[in-house]
């Protein structure tokens, strides 16, 4: 039922909120963790008064969080964290049905972003959410009238968490963090699982390629990394590694995987995946030796890992062929860019399932509670969920699944936390 007044909002039209809501209730149909934990802080309201500014994909999924928190009796003001994440529908249904303020549009262009982020602060936030730090990072910039504000803040990708520390590690940060993607219910599942499946099925509904016989490389192996390259492998691809950590790629080539560096990659590959949350991992030295044809795509949070300036300085033209897939002509040959280096499960497609996105976000609001409880007892540096909390949403997600595990005995107990045992 639409609110009589909307809030203060920006989206692109509020007449897409009926389809929108059917989305966000079918979102939250695989979200049973999530839900179970809206039903107890709808009663308890552990979050009355409190104001939230998040920064989040500005999706289905991200609206039932939203409306879990709106529920626990919090105001929410929600900004997109990437241009091309939002889902216009989604956004439309939080203003209109939810009553919930959100600033987003889907191909926002960068002023209007940091116009939007600027929106979400004005709220005054008592809490931030962030998915890349662009809000803290403002926060301890140019709205720093705002810091005494803030009790604490969560963190939900892996560059966020990264810049995160590098604050606190030069004593610039002001307020303490959970970083929730560090969590192993996040980043074992929905870097893994999640975003693994959600950038194939970017690749496929921007190009529709068939992926068996291709050579595919993935820079980085870590939780996305590995993800992305278990589903190019079930698809049939030759896959190639690359990566500067020696462990990880170890453990690539102990998994199966080809190992070398990007440029030997270069030379062979038929697409290319980038999830580091590094610079330039792609760039002007390898767009010289790729082959006719060859696809770039990126998974990590910011569209810096290819270096698309570079390209566009070597290319004579370049051109749209589809949508989310543009061409850019080099000396004898194409290479084609997807969704501008942007998060390709985001933009070309509706970003990770449902069922994942319910642990992250279960996180979210348990940690949120976290804060509330011990804020003033934490320094200003980044946590680690309670492990308490990452075991409570396992349980709960095997149980929505109908599965059980083993507890142990007394006996088991007291033998696993005794050093007397032995031959």
């Amino acid at each position: 039922m639409a609110t009589a007044t909307a809030p203060k909002h920006d989206v692109v039209d509020l007449d897409l909120a009926e389809s929108g809501s059917r989305r966000v209730a079918w979102a939250g149909r695989e979200m049973p963790v999530l839900e179970s934990i809206r039903e107890r802080v709808a009663k308890e309201k552990p979050f009355q008064g409190l104001r939230i500014a998040a920064c989040l994909h500005v999706t289905t999924e991200t609206a039932n969080l939203a409306i879990a928190l709106r529920d626990g009796g919090a105001s929410v003001a929600l900004a997109a964290s990437n241009p091309l994440s939002t889902q216009d529908d989604a956004a439309a249904a939080l203003v209109a049905n939810e009553g919930i303020a959100v600033y987003a549009r889907k191909g926002e262009d960068r002023d209007t972003y940091f116009r939007h982020l600027q929106a979400i602060l004005d709220s005054k936030p008592q809490i931030t959410m962030d998915d890349g730090a662009d809000v803290v990072t403002l926060l301890h910039t140019s709205r720093t009238d705002l810091l005494d504000g803030v009790q604490g803040g969560t963190e939900e990708t892996t560059t966020g968490v990264i810049r995160l520390r590098a604050m606190a590690s030069e004593g610039v940060l002001r307020y303490p963090i959970v970083a929730v993607n560090e969590a192993q219910t996040k980043h074992m599942f929905d870097n893994q699982y999640g975003t693994g499946q959600s950038a194939i099925d970017g690749l496929l509904r921007a190009t529709n390629i068939l992926l068996a016989g291709k050579t595919a490389v993935v820079c980085g192996y870590g939780w996305v990394g590995r993800g992305v390259a278990q589903r190019l492998r079930g698809m049939g691809s030759i896959v190639v590694i690359c990566e500067v950590d020696p462990l990880r790629g170890l453990e690539a080539a102990m998994d199966g995987y080809r190992v070398m560096t990007v440029a030997e990659a270069t030379k062979i590959g038929d697409i290319f995946f980038t999830a580091t949350g590094n610079l330039n991992v792609i760039g002007r030295p390898h767009f010289a030796s790729m082959k006719d044809g060859a696809l770039l795509a990126n998974v990590g949070h910011f569209n810096d890992e290819i270096e698309l300036g570079a390209l566009n300085e070597m290319a004579s033209g370049h051109r749209e062929i589809r949508p989310f897939l543009e061409e850019f002509t080099l000396p004898g040959r194409k290479v084609f860019v997807l969704a501008e280096g942007r998060l390709l499960n985001h933009a070309a497609a509706e970003a990770n399932p449902a069922a994942v996105m319910d642990m992250s976000f279960a996180n979210q609001v348990l940690s949120i509670e976290y804060l509330l409880r011990h804020g003033n007892e934490l320094e200003p540096r980044v946590y680690a969920v309670p492990r308490e909390l990452d075991e409570d949403i396992a349980r709960r997600k095997l149980a929505a699944m109908g599965m059980r595990i083993d507890q142990m005995t007394e006996e088991q107990r007291v033998y696993a936390n005794s050093w007397k045992a032995g031959t």
